[in-house]
């Protein structure tokens, strides 16, 4: 089984991104101390070659935390280890750093190693901060006083610095990790949404066409030697073939309307405007919804004539279907397919709804209404 490559995710990039800046934090805000130890522990005939290198080091750290504040243009670690140690020898020549002027060296140097942990590979950290830490090591050997295990630890707290930021670094890969699992759910279950919501809409598709014409069909509604069978089984396939195919960003609600009045052998009344433009996902879905509702009034109301009204506009509209027929109980309405699905969830779908106002003997209105989302 291969290996997995790991990919650095938003919590790890904002991790190193930190690293870096805390690290120049650090280093300038220790920047004070040093200089001030550096100059007030030093003898009189000492002072200016120790304020000469303080200065020099002081000059470098800032260079390097403003580089480390970016993060395209870090310094290299070693060439970071190559100038302090270089600091050590000419702090050694030049007397900066002698048998009672050891902390300032000892503070600047501590703490680049350890926040050297912070933004370097742990192989090229490990090497600079035992490099570093121990040319200043012995340049405080060499300088007179004895090496003490205080001083040693700065090699220890560079290992401690490195640990914890391991721990923190596997935390944040942690954190990326959970959130691409959580991200491939998400994406999982928008595309499992997708499928179904194709599949119900097929389903619906094969319901409003097809199958009401096979339905007519096999009770009898159609007559012998009807001409618009033919005709009507040629406009169903057509609509099924269509989909599929890349959807236009907008549709005619009106255009839709009045093409599947022409198609529903009613004698329908359609009173609208000359073009309704609407997104092309909600005019579609309110003249599939309006469509049924005239399918259901050919199979079930018992009448030939119904009434189809637009209201609104663009923002706000409202589509009614009525009819004079038989009607039937509300109650048991909504358990119908075609009621359930190819109306109200078409509606439910873009955000609208549908209401169905029906008692047998009086006749159903149908009416679908949509308001564009605020903002």
């Amino acid at each position: 089984m291969g290996g997995e490559v790991a990919v650095a995710g938003e919590a790890t990039r904002l991790l190193e991104r930190f690293g870096g800046r805390c690290a120049a934090v650090v280093r300038v805000a220790t920047l004070p101390p040093v200089i001030a130890v550096g100059l007030l522990r030093a003898y009189p005939e000492r002072l200016w070659p120790t304020l000469l290198v303080v200065v020099v080091a002081a000059a470098w750290t800032c260079g390097c935390a403003w580089r480390l504040s970016r993060e395209r243009a870090r310094p290299p670690v070693t060439v970071d280890a190559a100038v302090l140690l270089a600091v050590c020898l000419v702090a050694l020549w030049s007397g900066a750093v002698d048998g009672t002027n050891t902390g300032w060296l000892r503070l600047l140097v501590t703490f680049a190693c350890v926040t050297w942990q912070w933004h370097t590979p742990p192989l090229a950290g490990a090497v600079a901060a035992l490099v570093t830490g121990g040319g200043m090591l012995v340049t405080i050997d060499v300088a007179g006083p004895d090496v003490h295990a205080g001083q040693i630890w700065v090699l220890a707290m560079a290992a401690l610095s490195r640990a914890v930021w391991v721990l923190v670094t596997r935390a944040a890969q942690r954190a990326d990790r959970m959130a691409a699992e959580a991200e491939e759910v998400r994406r999982a279950s928008a595309v499992a949404a997708a499928v179904r919501d194709e599949e119900r809409e097929l389903a619906n598709a094969l319901h409003d066409t097809a199958a009401t014409t096979l339905l007519m069909v096999g009770t009898g509604q159609v007559r012998a030697g009807t001409t618009w069978l033919a005709a009507q089984a040629g406009r169903d396939l057509a609509r099924l073939r269509s989909r599929g195919g890349a959807s236009p960003a907008a549709a005619d609600l009106v255009g839709l309307l009045r093409d599947d009045v022409d198609s529903t052998h009613l004698t329908v009344d359609l009173d609208a405007g000359e073009h309704l433009v609407l997104p092309f996902d909600v005019a579609s879905a309110i003249a599939g919804a309006a469509r049924e509702a005239l399918n259901n009034v050919r199979r079930h109301a018992g009448t030939d004539r119904a009434t189809v009204r637009v209201h609104g506009d663009a923002r706000e509209l409202c589509v009614e279907i009525v009819d004079t027929g038989r009607g039937f109980s509300a109650e048991a309405g909504p358990a119908r397919r075609g009621l359930r699905e190819s109306v109200h969830g078409r509606m439910n779908r873009v955000g609208g709804t549908a209401t169905i106002t029906s008692s047998e003997g009086t006749g159903t209105t149908v009416r679908l209404e949509w308001r564009a989302e605020r903002g």
